[in-house]
C-alpha cells in the first residue's frame, strides 16, 4: 500500500480544452507542447483527440482535448468544455474569419463553461509575417476586455508555446477537476495514461 507521503506528491489533474476553427492550428500547438514535434499538414480532427502532460514544476496533470473545428462538430464542443479547469482558444493571424470564431468561442465559454474556468487567446501563426491580417494590438486588445490571457503563438517555430501552457497551469485553481467526458479514444503522449471509453478514432490534428 502506498504510503501517505507518496499519496500526496501525485499530480492534480486538470481537464484544458482546445477551441477553434479549422486550421487554426490548435492540433500543432498540442502537438508541439507534449511531444515537441511538428508537422506541415495534418489531417482533421474528427471529434476530439486526447493527450496528457504531466508538470511536475506546478504540480499537475493536463488532460487535454483537443477538439475538431469542423462547424459540424461544433454541437459536440459542450461535452468537452464542460467542467473545464482552462481553456485555449486558438485563431489564425493570417485569416481574419478564425479570429472571429474566436471571439464566438470566447462568448460561449463565458456563457455556458464552469465559473471560474482560465481562458487563454492564442493569436496563432505569427511566423507568417507577411501574411498576417489580424495584428497583435487587435488580438491583446480583445484579450484585455475580456480578461483573458493572450499569446502569440508559432507551433512551426515553437515560439510561446510551452510559455502558453506553463502560464494556463500556473493559473488554474489547485482543486480536482471533474470526469473527461466519455466516447473517445485517449491518444495520450504519456506511457500509462488511461484509454478513452471506445468512441469513434479521431484522426490526428489540423494544420501549423
Amino acid at each position: 500500500m502506498a504510503q501517505p507521503s507518496m499519496l500526496a506528491q501525485q499530480p492534480m489533474q486538470a481537464k484544458l480544452v482546445l477551441l477553434g476553427d479549422m486550421g487554426a492550428g490548435k492540433s500543432s500547438l498540442v502537438i508541439r507542447f507534449v511531444k515537441g514535434q511538428f508537422f506541415d499538414y495534418h489531417e482533421s480532427t474528427i471529434g476530439a483527440a486526447f493527450l496528457t502532460k504531466t508538470m511536475p514544476e506546478h504540480g499537475m496533470k493536463l488532460e487535454i482535448w483537443d477538439t475538431a473545428g469542423q462547424e459540424r462538430y461544433h454541437s459536440l464542443a459542450p461535452m468537452y468544455y464542460r467542467g473545464a479547469a482552462a481553456a485555449v482558444v486558438v485563431y489564425d493571424v493570417t485569416d481574419r474569419p478564425s479570429f472571429e470564431k474566436a471571439r464566438s468561442w470566447v462568448t460561449e465559454l463565458q456563457q455556458q463553461a464552469s465559473p471560474g474556468i482560465v481562458v487563454a487567446l492564442a493569436a496563432n501563426k505569427v511566423d507568417l509575417v507577411d501574411e498576417r491580417v489580424v495584428e497583435e494590438r487587435e488580438g491583446a486588445q480583445y484579450a484585455q476586455e475580456q480578461g483573458l490571457l493572450y499569446f502569440e503563438t508559432s507551433a512551426k517555430t515553437n515560439s510561446n508555446v510551452t510559455e502558453l501552457f506553463q502560464e494556463l497551469a500556473a493559473s488554474i485553481p489547485k482543486q480536482a477537476p471533474p470526469q473527461r467526458p466519455q466516447g473517445d479514444v485517449d491518444l495520450s503522449a504519456e506511457p500509462g495514461a488511461g484509454g478513452g471509453a471506445g468512441g469513434p478514432k479521431p484522426a490526428s490534428a489540423c494544420c501549423a
